[in-house]
């Protein structure tokens, strides 16, 4: 049986990053994926351009039952470390917007950058490679893998969450946190675009396609970013955003022309221009499209904006700038961008992300209770963790 100090189950952002760092100790390192190929949620990230990290990362960008879990790591390795790594390749970088930085490239360079590091850092990679059972022994654990068994001191795992079966995702890591008796913070699909019911669908098939800036809330969250209407229903960066927030049943509440008072314009236009049509102020403030729903569905039987009385032009108002509605789910795993909830994070150092119960077991990146908001939070979590673990193992 071979053996190895370390073994990392997982060839995605944190594992290889963990590897690297425990191969620059010293450390015999196995890295094993049952993909085809690594680190391909990197790959498709960022349209294909990887956003590698926000330059603004900190704890207040992570959901989490214990929301500070994620401080200690992230103040280890900071975006800062990461953007240095992809400097020193000369990897060309620029931000797009909110501190998210991007590949000018392909995000293929990332993937390249960490697969040479590992390389130069002795670590063994196996793709193709299943894990079918963990068993933990007197001075380790006892890996068996679809090709043989392995043993190590340290065991690993950054199999990631659910989201994008497709990819290969599957719930093996939280399958080894309760083999071990650790316990799994309920998950479910985040970073996701929401969806309607069948009436809603219907009325709003008209939309489809059409993106504008929004805030969107639910509670006393909000964020304000691009919102598109598809043929399911809302997607678009402000909707995955509160995606990671909304629960079913919950309402969501949106403005479509941020920091436009729609009351006021209104009324305005009203008296400046009382012959144009609705639909034709409206569309001043919105969408052509969208002003010409509202208008349809709010006032069918006014022709002008001079025939509209205050509580009518209220009315228009509130469907420009707070649209309340409950979406009746999201479309999941299949195209969440990372799972909500993981491993609980009280069973977790938060420092070395080990296993308090489980002395030499490891869990990192988004199989852990941290979750990201959308542009760039998830990788340097990835990073952080990966790293601190790497320090540890």
């Amino acid at each position: 049986m071979e053996t190895f100090d370390v073994v990392v189950i997982g060839a995605g952002a944190a594992g290889m990053m963990c590897a690297i760092e425990a191969g620059k100790r010293g450390r015999s390192v196995l890295v094993i994926d049952h993909a085809k190929a690594p680190g391909e949620k990197i790959r498709i990230s960022g349209g294909g351009r990887c956003n590698f990290t926000n330059t603004g990362a900190s704890i207040h960008n992570f959901l989490s039952a214990n929301p500070k879990f994620a401080l200690s790591a992230l103040r280890r390795y900071r975006p800062r470390d990461f953007i240095a790594l992809v400097e020193r390749y000369g990897i060309a970088y620029h931000e797009k917007t909110l501190g998210q930085l991007f590949c000018d490239g392909s995000a293929k360079q990332i993937i390249t950058m960490l697969l040479t590091e590992m390389k130069a850092a002795g670590v063994t990679l196996r793709l193709e490679t299943g894990v079918e059972s963990v068993a933990k022994g007197v001075s380790g654990f006892e890996v068996s893998l679809s090709t043989g068994k392995v043993a190590c001191a340290a065991l690993v795992v950054a199999s990631g969450g659910k989201s994008i079966p497709k990819m290969g995702a599957t719930g093996l890591g939280y399958d080894i946190a309760k083999q071990f008796g650790l316990n799994i913070i309920e998950t479910r699909p985040a970073l996701v675009p929401l969806t309607f019911e069948a009436g809603m669908l219907a009325r709003l098939t008209p939309l489809s396609g059409v993106a504008l800036d929004a805030v969107v809330g639910h509670g006393k969250t909000r964020f304000q970013e691009g919102m598109l209407f598809t043929h399911r229903g809302l997607s678009g960066p402000s909707i995955l955003q509160i995606s990671s927030y909304w629960r079913e049943g919950d309402e969501i509440r949106v403005d479509m022309a941020p920091g436009v008072d729609a009351l006021a314009a209104l009324k305005t236009a009203r008296t400046a221009t009382p012959r144009q049509a609705v639909a034709t102020v409206l569309s001043t403030l919105l969408p052509k499209r969208v002003a010409q729903l509202i208008a349809e569905e709010e006032v069918p039987d006014k022709g002008n904006i001079a025939d509209c009385s205050d509580k009518v032009l209220g009315r228009l108002a509130s469907a420009v700038n707070a649209w309340t509605f409950k979406p009746v789910g999201s479309e999941g795993y299949r195209t969440a961008e990372v799972t909500l909830g993981g491993v609980d994070t009280d069973a977790l150092d938060s420092r070395t992300l080990e296993a308090k119960a489980v002395p030499g077991l490891y869990f990192i990146g988004e199989v852990v209770d941290v979750t990201g908001w959308l542009g760039g939070y998830n990788f340097q979590w990835a990073w952080s963790s990966g790293w601190s673990a790497g320090q540890s193992v």
